[in-house]
């Protein structure tokens, strides 16, 4: 016997469950996006190698891209990420763009990474985006956004936080205890990294990177501090602007909140599921000032967040917050009663398709009880039969297959038949 060929590691094998799951996602993902008037767009799934060396940093390109070189000698990747192509997109047609731009997406990445539960080396993932506009209220409205989102999946302030804060303040707060702007990044790191090691080991850490003793007590108390956002006019006007878009018991500020060191300018925030088995951000973004100078564009301000498909999977399953898996869009079974009258079943199916219901054909005259219990299975709710009786008198039979009952009625009134059953079951 030969060996079964298995899928490249990292990739997922989507049955009609995980397509469920993955729709599931997408559909709310659209409706928070354009409850905000975003437009949906996308970009190509593969990508020269060289777009990602201009701002994604050496290990995403050197270490995390499935690289490789075409037949025309040309190094290409698929894209780890989709930010270096909006900027691309949007400097190509910069002075024809009506601004602010409200861009969103969900599709594909890849990233050869170690798979582990809630990362995968292939996901797909939500992009939004806002352009043009250099103020906290489009920062507020992005988090707003992805607090619609959470809400719309039954992920309430209870599972779900957005952290929010921003890197103009730390810097502030830097300048203060005289770090000097060549040890920002590395102290940056070191805030990152603060949650995932021993409070002591933290502070030898810092103190190896060239902290002073009171540099490291200040900027314990700094993290500690849950009011310093009171001091940042931009968090202020941040935070009015959240209440009034109906989102505040989402939003906390904490300091500790340090990412995209390279990447992020103002504001900055990330979502997290606080009860689960995951300790992993269900989202991140924040804004970015200097994207497009990189991609031969003119400045241009920006602000997004990305999330990915596989960890919401994972915390809308652990919270049972999925709907019940349906297995098919079928809302009735056409039957075929025999084989001398698999012509009129064909018919009837066609004439339902064309009111708007989605049927199915049984594909062969089996017992009609076989046919029951494959529409059973399949949680079809209305099974439809034309005997031979009924096709003398242009009748249908119809069998709620939710109680068990069944009536014969016109053919004309059939439609009106399955309606009403629906709207019962």
């Amino acid at each position: 016997m030969a060996s079964k060929i298995q899928p490249v590691k990292g990739t997922r094998e989507f049955y009609p469950e995980q397509m469920f799951l993955r729709n599931f996602i997408y559909e709310k993902v659209r409706a928070a996006s354009q409850a905000f008037g975003y437009q949906e767009w996308d970009a190509p799934f593969i990508e020269p190698i060289d777009l990602y060396a201009a701002k994604s940093g050496e290990e995403l390109v050197k270490k995390q891209s499935f690289t490789f070189q075409d037949r025309g000698g040309d190094y290409v990747t698929l894209r780890p990420e989709l930010t270096p192509s909006l900027a691309r997109m949007i400097a190509a047609k910069q002075n024809e763009l009506t601004q602010p731009v409200r861009w969103w997406s969900f599709g594909p990445f890849w990233r050869y990474e170690q798979p582990q539960k809630g990362r995968s080396r292939e996901f797909f993932q939500w992009n939004i985006d806002m352009l043009g506009v250099n103020s906290p209220e489009a920062d507020a409205e992005l988090i707003a956004i992805a607090a619609t989102f959470l809400r719309s999946v039954g992920l309430n302030p209870q599972l779900a936080t957005i952290f929010v804060n921003n890197r103009r303040l730390m810097d502030s707060e830097f300048d203060a205890l005289d770090i000097v702007p060549e040890k920002r990044l590395e102290v940056s790191s070191l805030v990152d990294r603060r949650s995932k090691m021993e409070p002591a080991n933290w502070s030898e850490y810092a103190l190896e990177l060239g902290l002073t003793k009171k540099q490291v007590n200040g900027l314990k108390d700094m993290l500690g501090n849950f009011e310093l956002w009171k001091k940042s006019d931009e968090l202020t006007r941040l935070f009015t602007a959240v209440e009034a878009l109906g989102v505040k018991e989402y939003v906390k500020f904490d300091p500790n909140i340090m990412r995209g060191l390279l990447y992020y300018t103002g504001t900055v925030f990330e979502a997290f599921e606080t009860s689960g088995s995951l300790k992993r951000a269900i989202l991140g973004g924040g804004r970015y000032d200097n994207l497009l100078a990189d991609v031969g564009g003119q400045p241009l301000p920006g602000v997004g967040f990305a999330m990915g498909d596989v960890v919401m999977g994972i915390i809308l399953q652990e919270n049972g917050l999925l709907p019940d898996f349906v297995p098919t869009p079928a809302a009735a079974l056409v039957t075929i009663f025999d084989e001398s009258m698999w012509k009129k079943s064909f018919e009837l199916a066609a004439q339902l398709r064309n009111v708007g219901l989605n049927v199915m054909v049984y594909p062969e005259p089996v017992k009609l009880q076989k046919q029951f219990k494959f529409a059973d299975k399949m949680k079809i709710k209305i099974a439809l039969t034309v005997g031979p009786d009924e096709a003398a008198n242009d009748q249908v039979a119809v069998k709620n297959l939710v109680n068990g009952e069944q009536v014969t009625v016109k053919r004309e009134a059939v439609v009106e038949s399955i309606r009403k059953i629906l709207a019962r079951v």
